[in-house]
């Protein structure tokens, strides 16, 4: 008992770790995963050949249960900049999967009062984490179909009522040739936790974002007009539902719109300036600035004219 307590004090003072030998995207340590009441952290420790699946109190720190799962486990990150997920929207269960490429790719649900493995889930392949409906009857993935390229994927349905992989893809009916391949970055998901939003980056593509309806099974992505090649500014975005979760708002990490998507036509619209435009605010600095040289330029002029005209002119000579 008192090396779980220090090794889960340990993991709570570092930051969250993704494991990242493999697609699977799951975290080991830090803050892991908050409890929708906000009394719990659920956090995966390491104990070297298992792993335990902690609840910590948020105050004091300590350690009320755990559950042992056989090999490297870890909860749930599908976007590198979002807070790790897993949780039923009811808060009574937490999926977790294990590190790596999978083949087999393996998850776990753990009820979060009694800390018990409820189901566990076996698929050939490799998977990862997506997402959750609302109930916690569906379980979307990720499923990696080129093992010489870990951003190409498809999204997957299974059901965890009754344990199957359901068939198909789960992808845009409306775009059918859209390829899914990039890496996500953050993601926002509605109140009512129907909807998941994720933004990929795409190298060699447009960056897009992954609209997930969890209730109905269907997606849409909309492709953003990013024409810079370097995406890497893009691991600064931020994603938030606003106007009663009828826009998504893409914003820089200091605030500042990019741009927003009505969530029901899929439009994009650019915000408009209410201020003077900056363009404008840097030329009028850069006329100040040529105005301030030319005036001293003529006040140097004057003075040197002022200085001639004011000597004394020259005496005659007298017999």
């Amino acid at each position: 008992m008192r090396l779980v307590v220090v090794t889960a004090l340990a993991a709570l003072l570092l930051p969250s770790t993704a494991l990242a030998a493999g697609p699977s995207y799951v975290a080991q340590g830090g803050l892991g995963v908050l409890s929708y009441d906000g009394r719990y952290r659920f956090v995966a420790v390491s104990t070297g050949a298992s792993t335990a699946i902690e609840r910590v109190a948020v105050h004091g720190g300590a350690v009320s249960g755990w559950a042992t799962l056989d090999g490297e486990w870890g909860i749930p990150q599908p976007a590198s900049a979002a807070h790790l997920e897993g949780l039923t929207r009811d808060g009574s269960a937490l999926i977790v999967g294990t590190l790596g490429t999978g083949r087999p790719t393996r998850f776990a649900v753990i009820g979060t009062r009694d800390l018990r493995i409820r189901d566990r889930v076996e698929l050939p392949g490799s998977f990862a984490y997506d997402a959750l409906s609302p109930e916690g009857k569906t379980l979307y993935l990720t499923q990696y179909v080129n093992v010489d390229n870990a951003s190409r994927y498809v999204v997957r349905a299974y059901d965890l009522e009754h344990g199957r992989l359901l068939p198909g893809r789960i992808a845009d009916k409306a775009q059918a040739s859209w390829v899914m391949e990039g890496f996500a970055t953050t993601r926002t998901t509605s109140a009512d936790g129907r909807w998941v939003y994720t933004l990929f980056m795409r190298p060699g593509g447009y960056p897009f974002v992954h609209a997930l309806d969890t209730v109905r099974g269907v997606a849409h992505c909309i492709g953003l007009p990013w024409t810079a090649s370097d995406q890497g500014p893009l691991m600064r975005m931020r994603m938030a539902l606003t106007d009663d979760e009828g826009k998504l708002a893409l914003n820089w990490k200091g605030g500042e719109r990019w741009l927003a998507i009505d969530t029901s036509t899929w439009r994009i619209t650019r915000p408009t300036s209410h201020g003077f435009p900056r363009m404008w605010v840097a030329v009028a600095a850069a006329l100040l600035v040529l105005l301030a040289m030319a005036l001293i330029v003529k006040l140097s002029s004057l003075t040197v004219r002022s200085r001639r005209g004011s000597a004394a002119p020259p005496t005659a000579a007298m017999d």
